[in-house]
C-alpha cells in the first residue's frame, strides 16, 4: 500500500478493502495490514480482484472519494464516483485547454522539457558507464544539443514550434541510439524507427514496450479523472489516446527505452525469439513475449525516489503520480505541470 497525493494505492495482491467507522481497512485473509482515515483521502486505486465491501463503496460515493479498479498488471477496469463533482469541472477545463492551441502548448511544453532532459541523461549515463565501448564524442554532441533545446522549450507558445523542437531532439537521439546497444549487435541493431510494422528486432521490442507504457498511462489518466483521448500536443484522432501519448513522452527513454536496452544487453531476449514475415514485419514469438511481460512487471516493482514528490515509489506508480500532478495543474492547484526528471 502507498498513500500518495491523497490517493491510496493498494498494490498488495489479494487484499480486501472494507470500512470500519470512518476508516478504510486493508485486510489480507484475516490479518489487518493497514487502516487510513477516509476523510484524508481523495481517491483509492486498487490493483487486483479481491474486492471492496459495499459499505466502503457507499461511503466513498457519499464522501466524494473516487474508487478505481485496475487489474494486477495495471489495466484499467472501472471507476466508481459519487454525485457529479470535481471530475466534471476537471474534464471541462481539460477540453477548454485542448481547444486552445496556445494553452495546449503552454501545458505540453513541460512534458517536452521532461522528455528532452530524460533523453539527455540516458546518454550521459551511458557515457559515464561505458565510455570505452561506444562513441562518446557523438553522444556528447547530441547531449549538448539537447541541453540547448531544453533552454528553448520553456519560451514556446506555438504547438508547431514545440513539435519542431521535440522532433529535432528525438531525431538526434534516434541517430545515436544504436550506440547504446552493447551486446548481440549482429541481431539487435537500430537504423531508425519503424512502427507499422516493425522491421527489425529492436523496433519490435520498442513498439511492444511503448504499447505497454501507453496502456498504463491511459489507465493512470482514467484513474485521475482525466480523458486520455483528449490531448494537448497530440491532437484529436478517433481511437487515439492523445493525452496518454502526450504524458508518456517524458517517460519513453527512461521507462521503455532503458527497459529494451536491458533486455538486449543482458541477453534476456535473443535473436531466436523473433521471426520475419513475408512483408518484412518482425514479430516476437510467444515465449519471448511472455519473457518481456514478466520482466516488465518486475521492473514496475523497482523503487525510485520521485523527483517532485521526494518519496520512494515503485516505477509502476510513476504514470499515476504524473497523471495526478497533471490533474492538479489543470484544476489550478499547481502553477505549472512538474515533469518527471530522471538522473
Amino acid at each position: 500500500m502507498r498513500k500518495m497525493l491523497n490517493t491510496l494505492y493498494v498494490t498488495t495482491p489479494d487484499t480486501y478493502l472494507s470500512k470500519d467507522g470512518e476508516n478504510v481497512v486493508v485486510r489480507l485473509e484475516e490479518k489487518t495490514l493497514a487502516r487510513y482515515p477516509l476523510h484524508n483521502l481523495e481517491g483509492i486505486c486498487t490493483f487486483g480482484y479481491a474486492g471492496v465491501s459495499p459499505a466502503l463503496m457507499g461511503s466513498c460515493a457519499e464522501k466524494g472519494v473516487d474508487l478505481t479498479f485496475m487489474t494486477k498488471s495495471g489495466r484499467f477496469l472501472a471507476r466508481i464516483v459519487g454525485e457529479a463533482r470535481g471530475n466534471v469541472v476537471l474534464r471541462k477545463e481539460q477540453y477548454r485547454i485542448s481547444d486552445d492551441e496556445r494553452r495546449s502548448a503552454l501545458m505540453a511544453r513541460n512534458m517536452i522539457v521532461g522528455k528532452l532532459y530524460n533523453t539527455k541523461w540516458v546518454l550521459e549515463r551511458a557515457i559515464r558507464d561505458y565510455s570505452l565501448r561506444l562513441d562518446s564524442t557523438a553522444l556528447k554532441r547530441v547531449s549538448a544539443s539537447l541541453t540547448e533545446l531544453i533552454g528553448l522549450v520553456p519560451h514556446v507558445e506555438d504547438l508547431d514550434v514545440l513539435r519542431g523542437l521535440e522532433g529535432s531532439g528525438a531525431a538526434q537521439y534516434s541517430g545515436v541510439f544504436d550506440e547504446l546497444i552493447l551486446q548481440q549487435k549482429e541481431a539487435f541493431f537500430f537504423h531508425g524507427r519503424s512502427k507499422r510494422p516493425p522491421l527489425d528486432n529492436v523496433n519490435a521490442l520498442l513498439s511492444f514496450a511503448y504499447s505497454l507504457l501507453a496502456s498504463e498511462m491511459r489507465a493512470a489518466l482514467e484513474a485521475a479523472g482525466l480523458d486520455p483521448y483528449v490531448g494537448f500536443m497530440h491532437r484529436d484522432r478517433p481511437g487515439r489516446a492523445s493525452l496518454a501519448l502526450d504524458l508518456m513522452e517524458e517517460l519513453r527513454s527512461v521507462y521503455a527505452d532503458r527497459f529494451v536496452l536491458t533486455l538486449i544487453n543482458k541477453k534476456i531476449v535473443t535473436a531466436g525469439g523473433f521471426t520475419r514475415k513475408e512483408n518484412g514485419a518482425v514479430l516476437m514469438d510467444d515465449d519471448t513475449r511472455r519473457t518481456v511481460l514478466k520482466q516488465w512487471q518486475e521492473r514496475k516493482q523497482e523503487k525510485i525516489v520521485h523527483p517532485y514528490l521526494n518519496e520512494s515509489i515503485p516505477w509502476g506508480l510513476v504514470p499515476h503520480a504524473q497523471a495526478m500532478l497533471l490533474a492538479r495543474t489543470i484544476r489550478g492547484d499547481l502553477e505549472e505541470y512538474p515533469p518527471f526528471f530522471w538522473k
